[in-house]
């Protein structure tokens, strides 16, 4: 009787060993998967301020499509053989949430219409995307949750970031790159940037333009663009009227890294920083007036 007793014993501990203790969280890791699939599968219009933005149904069955093989991605907790026949286990953490974009990237469309645009952004073989497109006449068309990473920046850098695109919303104004942007256009995009800046909490410094992250490849938007009124609006920074001396020991060259431009390329940097904040003088000239201006918006 004393011996059987035993084995029941062993048999308890043999299977109490084998049952994954995890297996409780399980169901809480679903749940909170499933609220996530669907706060990136909505495409309800969303107002902003009195303008609904716009949902592109035409292109609803492919965007629905990738939704669900990024929703599959999401859902897997397969255990998984790597190399050398070592096992790894999925066990899923209950403390996760999306992730959140921390930079805002203007561009201009340098095409024709916004009907151009919109088909460039939904034909699978461009490779190219992004959250938001603002039309002439004011219109905002939402294209892409603002969770989800869309494809506008490239290659380029700000900072240390090198991959812009997985930590930025991407914002493109309809404009051929040589024509100033309408105030219907202008006024949208203040309202739709005062609704991620609070959504998002991003820093007013990380509001920039394509040219900025990809000085070498990109000069939009134009230098048409009005940075000063997006400044003054609180989106971005600008220089001081009366430009501050810079010392004698300040260095040009570090201060552009120090706000975020890569140097790899000095005078490409200097022209984007000029096209941002020096309209009138687009070049890569070095002077007085260009030091001075760099070390106003280095100091902010």
């Amino acid at each position: 009787m004393k011996k059987h007793f035993y084995y029941l014993i062993l048999i308890f501990l043999i299977v109490s060993c084998g049952t994954n203790p995890h297996k409780a969280n399980e169901k809480v890791y679903n749940d909170q998967i499933n609220t996530l699939k669907e706060t990136i599968a909505t495409k309800e219009a969303t107002p902003l301020q009195s303008e609904p933005f716009v949902v592109i149904d035409s292109v609803a069955y492919r965007y629905n499509k990738q939704l669900i093989n990024y929703k599959d991605t999401l859902s897997k907790t397969d255990t998984k053989i790597l190399q050398n026949g070592i096992v790894s286990e999925w066990v899923g953490t209950v403390n996760f949430n999306l992730r959140k974009p921390n930079f805002i990237v203007l561009h201009h469309t340098a095409q024709d219409s916004i009907q151009q645009t919109l088909k460039t952004f939904t034909l699978k073989a461009t490779n190219v995307s992004a959250h938001y497109v603002i039309s002439r006449d004011g219109k905002v068309i939402h294209m892409l949750n603002d969770y989800l990473r869309a494809w506008h920046a490239g290659n380029g850098s700000w900072g240390r970031d090198t991959d812009i695109n997985s930590s930025s919303i991407g914002i493109e104004l309809d404009n051929n790159g040589s024509e100033p942007f309408s105030d219907l256009q202008i006024n949208s995009l203040l309202a739709l940037l005062t609704k991620l800046k609070k959504d998002y909490n991003i820093p007013i410094q990380n509001i920039i333009g394509h040219a900025d992250i990809a000085p070498s490849r990109k000069k939009d938007p134009s230098a048409l663009f009005p940075w000063k009124l997006l400044s003054l609006n609180g989106f971005g920074v600008w220089p001081e009227d009366e430009l501050p001396c810079p010392p004698p020991e300040f260095n040009a060259e570090q201060g552009l890294q120090v706000i975020g431009y890569s140097t790899k390329n000095l005078s490409a940097a200097i022209m984007a920083f000029k096209l941002h904040y020096i309209q009138t003088e687009v070049n890569d000239i070095l002077d007085e007036k260009t030091i001075s201006t760099i070390y106003s918006i280095y100091k902010k």
